[in-house]
């Protein structure tokens, strides 16, 4: 099958059936290539999984070899928000694509990400009519926490991970998130 979005997969050794799935999502200007390779030491603890690392579905702004899933060249709240919403259903689309691919239900699917990816990841775990396996998300925020709020229907358990010396996504943002 041919996904919306295009995806470095990583699939179980040769006849491990795939029972999970981890959707890891990149950071602004970068690729699932890139992503992927946090891949190698979970494969050999989730030997049952298949990890997707999809591009973002644009260019990035400032790098155009890497992807983003929002643009942020403009540095104004409500553009982000309709950026960002525009992913959400770029990214839901290909989540579904995913789920009869494999024959998976949301609660087989872990959202992941890094940065960017991570925000992503955490709107779209909470905004999903059924709740996914969990969200790990590495270095990220809530992109509106008005909006999330208002929009939050399920309750997928998180694991937010956070640097204290970053110093691109404040680490402030992870109390808040």
């Amino acid at each position: 099958m041919t996904f919306c979005l295009t995806t470095k997969i990583i699939k179980p050794e040769k006849d491990i059936p795939i029972n999970n799935a981890v959707i890891l999502l990149h950071g602004y200007g970068g690729d699932g290539e890139d992503v992927s390779l946090l891949t190698m030491n979970w494969k050999r603890f989730l030997p049952n999984t298949i990890f997707l690392c999809p591009n973002g579905h644009e260019k990035c702004a400032i790098n155009p070899l890497g992807f983003q899933w929002f643009d942020l060249t403009k540095d104004e709240p409500q553009y982000i928000l309709e950026q960002s919403k525009k992913a959400e259903k770029k990214l839901q689309q290909f989540i579904d694509e995913v789920k009869i691919e494999y024959k998976l239900k949301n609660n087989q699917i872990c959202l992941s990400g890094f940065s960017q990816g991570c925000m992503m990841s955490i709107n779209l775990g909470l905004i999903s009519k059924e709740n996914f396996n969990c969200i790990v998300g590495f270095s990220g925020k809530i992109i509106n926490q008005e909006d999330l709020v208002s929009r939050k229907i399920s309750s997928t358990k998180m694991l937010l991970i956070h640097g204290d010396r970053d110093t691109v996504v404040s680490p402030t943002f992870f109390i808040r998130s």
